[in-house]
């Protein structure tokens, strides 16, 4: 662990980017003053967390990566399960943080976000019909806005629940009427976005996840109370 950390403090010093490759392994041997099996164990635990890869070959090695939010997605449902903490958990912070994560956005978005955000509604809209494709770019939707706050640890958070967010994966369904509503509510969202008014950003979402908790609430409030598997099923 302490050789995996001076490795991600001299990635940081070195200004390294996702693509490039670390120093060979003679080199941090001697740089971190180890022995291979160390070196090796402390890749691997960086590995395991995304933050390289080891590409083979004789001009391979660990190369960095760009980690997304899969480990702290399964993190997180790993200790919410152990917790017993039921889906409800996750509809609070949705309703604590999303409208403040679209204020934000409000003052920080670029347009090419909001052209993202156009594409997202273009396809859920195109997509009416099925529910798969409509809620892949309906959690699109909410992972652009949260990285556009500017703030990194508001896209992580985000991005690692987007796979439990809706609820789908514990029993929520959402039939044509209840996908209109998500796309109208959408369509509002990213009319605020674009005015860049935060007030107004911030106060669509809190009507678009009030809504969502409200529907939840009514049609599935079993649901609510179940507690989300480590294994997602």
């Amino acid at each position: 662990m302490v050789i995996a950390q001076q490795i991600v403090r001299d990635v940081g010093r070195e200004s390294l980017q996702a693509g490039d490759l670390l120093p060979p392994e003679r080199t941090m041997l001697d740089k971190y003053d180890v022995g291979r099996g160390t070196l090796r164990e402390a890749l691997r635990l960086l590995e395991f967390q995304g933050v390289i890869a080891l590409k083979p070959g004789p001009r391979g090695g660990p190369v960095l990566l760009d980690p997304d939010a899969s480990h702290l997605a399964s993190t997180v449902v790993l200790l919410m399960q152990l917790k017993k903490a039921p889906f409800q958990t996750i509809v609070e912070v949705r309703n604590a943080l999303e409208p403040m994560i679209s204020c934000l956005a409000a003052e920080r978005i670029t347009d090419a976000s909001l052209e993202v955000l156009g594409g997202t509604i273009e396809q859920m809209r195109d997509n009416l019909g099925d529910q798969t494709v409509f809620l892949e770019a309906n959690k699109r939707f909410h992972d652009v806005i949260a990285w556009s706050s500017g703030n990194a640890l508001f896209g992580y958070m985000v991005d690692s629940l987007l796979g439990i967010m809706d609820g789908t994966v514990i029993g929520i369904d959402y039939p044509a009427p209840r996908r209109a509503a998500i796309l109208t509510a959408h369509e509002e969202i990213l009319g605020a976005l674009t005015r860049r008014d935060p007030k107004e950003s911030e106060q669509r979402m809190r009507e678009h996840i009030d809504a969502y908790t409200r529907y939840a609430q009514r049609k599935f409030p079993d649901v609510l109370t179940e507690i989300i598997p480590w294994d997602g099923r």
